[in-house]
């Protein structure tokens, strides 16, 4: 599709959600990826290209694609198959979806790999995921296929996490800001999960009752997204 600059905050943001990524220490090579959809349904968005390191993005490296556009693929400077298998089937099926944020953090990557990878609620920022997170756990290798798309997305459904058995996390979000955040806060709270496991001990599960609570009142704290996401630019600034 022809370069837009119609969306330069949105490229601007986007962009740098990768270079804060590979600041935190989440980037993986030159691999996984971001989007975000600059039409109304959802179907054309703006996406990494293929194997530029998260460090070095720009607003005008960004790729606009159309998940509707069968021949992307086999095109000069098509997107890595794997970004558009899961990026280009969710934005597609889900025009809710805005942004979607697929990474290989550490923690979160180590709970996609437990045999039970449910985020439970432990404390605050477990919590925070009480009632979001669906969960894929038929891991076939690198998702490139079709197929796979369709079933990711399918098993997103209403959630706004999640989480890829053996492979990883998928974050999905209104705007950048806030779905950085909860890609923040999701690696924040699997760490803890994880730490809280380590010495075999039994957890202390909150009620189902304290949980929602919990997760409810984490609305009226939306706005830290806005200003942690500033912050994080701010470290990055190109």
């Amino acid at each position: 599709m022809p370069f837009d600059r119609a969306n330069g905050a949105l490229r601007a943001d986007l962009a740098a959600a990768f270079r804060v990524c590979h600041h935190l220490g989440w980037s993986e090579s030159v691999g996984n990826h971001f989007s975000a959809t600059t039409s109304d349904d959802g179907a054309v968005f703006l996406l990494n290209p293929r194997w530029q390191h998260f460090a070095t993005i720009q607003p005008d490296d960004l790729l606009l694609l159309d998940s509707n556009d069968t021949g992307v693929l086999d095109r000069p400077n098509a997107p890595d198959a794997s970004a558009w298998c899961i990026h280009g089937t969710i934005h597609r099926k889900h025009p809710r979806a805005r942004v979607i944020l697929h990474a290989h953090t550490p923690y979160a990557t180590a709970l996609s790999c437990l045999a039970d990878p449910t985020m439970v609620p432990i404390d605050n920022n477990t919590a925070r995921f009480y009632g979001r997170c669906a969960y894929d756990l038929n891991f076939g290798g690198i998702a490139d296929a079709a197929e796979e798309g369709e079933r990711l997305a399918d098993a997103l459904g209403d959630k706004s996490v999640l989480v890829m058995g053996n492979h990883g996390v998928t974050i999905v979000g209104e705007t950048v800001a806030a779905a950085f955040e909860d890609l923040y806060f999701f690696e924040k709270a699997a760490q803890t999960l994880i730490l809280a496991r380590s010495n075999g001990g039994p957890l202390a599960v909150l009620s189902d009752a304290v949980a929602q609570n919990t997760a409810d009142g984490w609305r009226d704290y939306a706005g830290m997204a806005d200003r942690h996401f500033d912050f994080l630019k701010s470290r990055v600034a190109a």
